[in-house]
């Protein structure tokens, strides 16, 4: 008995993830879960520097600020709740002093430009496509910071907007790093504050502009993170408490997929290696001071210096 339909996956062949490649992930809070294991198995990763940005609009406005080196000045941030804000950052970049915060903001735009010109692949994961207008400013956001809602027109991109914004992401790295793989995925969390049907009307506009650029000939790729949450994990033991986002296992799930998908083979043996160091180092000994563990933590050191010497960037 077949009790689950699956998406059908191949081997990337043409260009992989491997240990030397440069990863960039950009987008909603699923790219962190992406990211985070990339990280956890010690592949070079750089990610979401101006933090979680949902929707396309935030992510082309982003790398259009990163490729041309715009600097931010004292115009770009306002002062509300006694911190310093950017609408076109996450609130994770908020200081309390305004020269912190713009420190912030340009050291993120000044790493992001060398980061894209050395990358082998960015992965963008859009959440929405619901914005905000700042009314005063004539200009979209990435973030609001708890500004009052009526400062803001909410509106839906259209499906001919998600296309365009997503080709202008393309064309901007493509512009700026020829060589560069982009995959783009569709993030699994469902944003029902936005409404139920509303949240299924912003999916698909983010499903179809995306499958107006892809192109596996031009290194435009498309991973259904989504479709796989939807589909072969249509459960609610997958999600977390919230029933809103995917829980451990979900993520592990999908996490596997992208592995089969993305990593290469050859990169397969060092990723066990590192896992069970990582095993290693995350266990709790019953007597640290013990021989036993001793010789334990000298293995472990043995393995991790065996490793560096093949890969310098990785550190446990």
């Amino acid at each position: 008995m077949i009790l689950q339909t699956n998406i059908p996956f191949a081997k990337e062949n043409y260009n992989p993830i491997t240990y030397e490649s440069n990863v960039c992930l950009l987008g909603s809070c699923f790219s962190e879960h992406i990211g985070g294991k990339l990280a956890y198995y010690k592949f070079n990763t750089f990610q979401n520097p101006f933090g979680i940005l949902f929707h396309p609009k935030a992510i082309e406005n982003l790398l259009t600020k990163a490729i041309n080196k715009d600097e931010f000045t004292e115009d770009d941030i306002f002062y509300v709740n006694e911190r310093w804000h950017c609408f076109e950052a996450h609130s994770e970049l908020s200081h309390a002093d305004k020269n912190g915060l713009l420190s912030n903001l340009n050291l993120a735009i000044e790493n992001t430009n060398q980061v894209l010109l050395e990358a082998s692949h960015v992965i963008i994961t859009l959440g929405t496509s619901w914005t905000y207008r700042h009314i005063e400013t004539d200009t979209t956001v990435a973030n609001c910071h708890k500004v009052p809602q009526k400062q803001f027109l909410k509106e839906l991109l259209s499906v001919d907007e998600v296309a365009a914004s997503v080709e202008n992401c393309v064309v901007l790295l493509k512009s700026f790093n020829p060589k560069i793989t982009v995959v783009f995925t569709v993030s699994p969390v469902r944003h029902l504050k936005d409404g139920f049907v509303e949240n299924q009307q912003s999916k698909a506009h983010l499903l179809s502009g995306i499958h107006h650029v892809v192109s596996e000939r031009n290194q435009i790729h498309y991973f259904p993170s989504y479709e796989l949450m939807m589909d072969e994990l249509r459960d609610y033991r997958f999600y977390a408490e919230d029933m809103i986002h995917p829980n451990a296992t979900a993520i592990n799930y999908i996490w596997e997929k992208f592995q089969h998908n993305w990593i290469s083979h050859e990169s397969e043996k060092t990723l066990e290696e590192i896992e069970t160091i990582q095993k290693g180092l995350a266990h709790k000994p019953f007597n640290p001071n013990s021989e036993q563990h001793q010789n334990f933590l000298a293995k472990l050191q043995a393995k991790i210096e065996k490793l560096q010497k093949t890969y310098p960037f990785m550190q446990f």
